[in-house]
């Protein structure tokens, strides 16, 4: 009897901690969508919406190579908040990396430039850290980068 009475209690507990762990999954995808929208129009941007959700802006294209999904490219950037606040930038020499080691926003965005070309992307939260906050960046955040692209290495 006193064995059945732990089982019992002990079972209860887990289905209650499982059931109500406060991590329910909100979908941001609606609401990116208006604030995101809303900041072109207010910005009175040309901006483009890519299959994906992803918004970019192209300011100057750039007439060097044009970068795939896998390349190594060297960029400088500002990223930075709906708000206007800055969360991460390079210096003007730009940083190094793959495109398969950033954010999906990065890797689909960066390939519609060209070497040279500079503009914005404007990445809602399913293309970039998520639901998740991330050094200081909440979950369901919209991240904005201003990015030149130095080069395809």
């Amino acid at each position: 009897m006193k064995y059945t009475f732990l089982t019992f209690i002990l079972t209860l507990f887990i289905a209650c901690d499982s059931n109500d762990n406060g991590n329910e999954s909100v979908d941001f995808k609606a609401q990116n969508e208006v604030d995101i929208t809303a900041y072109i129009t207010d910005k009175n941007l040309n901006a483009q919406k890519s299959d994906s959700g992803l918004y970019y802006v192209i300011n100057e294209e750039g007439t060097g190579e044009r970068p795939t999904s896998t390349s190594n490219v060297t960029v400088a950037y500002k990223g930075y908040f709906l708000n206007g606040s800055v969360f991460d930038q390079s210096n003007a020499n730009g940083i190094s990396f793959g495109l398969q080691q950033v954010i999906k926003g990065w890797t689909e965005g960066i390939t519609y430039f060209k070497e040279g070309g500079s503009g914005l992307l404007l990445v809602p939260a399913h293309l970039g850290y998520g639901n998740n906050d991330f050094r200081g960046i909440p979950g369901g955040s919209v991240l904005i980068f201003e990015i030149d692209l130095i080069s395809v290495n």
